[in-house]
């Protein structure tokens, strides 16, 4: 089959993308030979330091291999038809559009899914595991896999059929409906995530009753924090890497701490940190993280409704009987460009608001102990403690965490 200009165009923006990616990889890397920073000698040492930088070593040459693969994949997929191969097996079976649709994009994701566990299992076993970070077995890995694949296929097959249903029964303004049905799920998976999701993988048990729990309530109590759901979640089961989030609204609020986390800091580190996700429900960072993703997938599916109508897009990745999978398809590969763009916007704003919940963590409690505790995590997950400042403009979601200390220092 001929092949129109937007499909070079196409495979112009994976190459570029990955060559883009990986020079910021190279300049990262180029920085793991620096020196330890003088602020946080007081918890590394040489050893430990040499440790850190051979772990992110390792990670580097592990993403040149995986993700050169799924590049080659990608474009050997592309030049030599595998979309049309897809798009005439699901037709051969079903003419209907909405299971074609969900048949289309099961054997692109199985067929993704099956390609990247060598890789996902390396990376667990082999690099998690020869640092002293990984604790999942074998059969954990195998039902996370699995229990993950049927989540997508349950919520992401059920989003896909409401989409396809929308653009079927409303004609072009079929956005704005589907704009309204994102919005909701958003709204539900920020309200019941950890009561309906977290179960499946993890288990939560309320924290006991003792001089924590009763620092945290009362920590909670001086600064106006209404808190009634304190639970412990058994992250050791997986990875040594300790971590604490909030989650919900109102009534379904809640704070969870990993038990790596409790096992890891002190008392007063683990009311500052909480002191942190503290921060970001009083700055109303949830409520702006939530409304931003509310516009940007609005603008992406208002610039989606006006051209998914065009075969131009389908035949974008080599199908050659126009069709909605195939379209999303292609449009969803063209606005990459754009996701990068407001990707670096919203990591901008997430750095600036870690800074905002680290200052309010200061004000309420102490910025010492949140300091140490800072220092203890990053050391515990061998973190990068001298990243490019180009690396961290794309990528980092949190400020690297020398600049956290010396704003906490200010």
């Amino acid at each position: 089959m001929e092949k129109n200009t937007l499909f070079y165009v196409i495979l112009a923006i994976l190459v570029t993308q990955y060559l883009a990616h990986q020079f910021l990889e190279y300049l990262n890397a180029k920085r793991f030979q620096s020196t330890l920073p003088p602020e946080l000698a007081d918890v590394f040492d040489e050893t430990e330091y040499r440790k850190s930088q051979q772990y992110k070593r390792a990670n580097y040459k592990f993403s040149l291999i995986s993700d050169g693969f799924s590049l080659v994949l990608t474009v050997c997929f592309l030049v030599l038809g595998g979309f049309e191969w897809v798009d005439r097996l699901t037709r051969s079976i079903t003419e209907d559009t909405i299971p074609m649709a969900l048949l289309f994009f099961g054997i692109i994701m199985f067929g993704s899914a099956l390609l990247g566990l060598p890789f996902s299992y390396y990376k667990t076993f082999v690099i998690e595991g020869e640092y002293g970070f990984n604790k999942t077995t074998k059969s954990t890995f195998l039902s996370d896999k699995i229990k993950g694949t049927l989540l997508t296929l349950v919520l992401g097959g059920g989003m896909l059929a409401l989409f396809i249903l929308f653009y079927i029964s409303t004609g072009r303004n079929f956005w704005i409906y589907m704009w309204v049905a994102v919005g909701v799920f958003i709204l539900f998976i920020n309200l019941f995530y950890s009561r309906l999701i977290v179960p499946l993988f993890n288990k939560q048990t309320p924290l006991e009753e003792g001089s924590l729990k009763k620092s945290i309530e009362n920590y909670a109590k001086k600064v106006g924090f209404e808190l009634q759901n304190i639970f412990v979640i058994d992250g050791s089961k997986r990875s040594t890497k300790a971590n604490a989030y909030f989650s919900g609204f109102g009534k379904e609020k809640r704070i969870t701490l990993f038990d790596t986390l409790i096992n890891d800091l002190n008392e007063d580190e683990i009311v500052a940190v909480l002191a942190h996700e503290v921060g970001h429900y009083k700055r109303k960072h949830i409520i702006a993280n939530l409304l931003a993703s509310l516009f940007t997938t609005g603008v992406t599916l208002f610039i989606l409704s006006l051209f998914i109508n065009h075969p131009e897009i389908s035949l974008a990745i080599g199908v050659s009987t126009p069709s909605f999978h195939a379209a999303l398809v292609g449009f969803a590969l063209l606005y990459s460009p754009i996701s990068e763009i407001t990707g670096l916007i919203m990591n901008y704003l997430s750095r600036r608001f870690e800074f905002q919940a680290d200052n309010f963590a200061k004000r309420t409690f102490a910025a010492s102990p949140l300091i140490s505790s800072l220092k203890k995590l990053s050391k515990k997950s061998l973190s990068n403690l001298t990243p490019h400042p180009a690396y961290v403009f794309v990528h980092y979601s949190h400020p690297p965490l020398i600049e956290r200390i010396r704003n906490l220092k200010a």
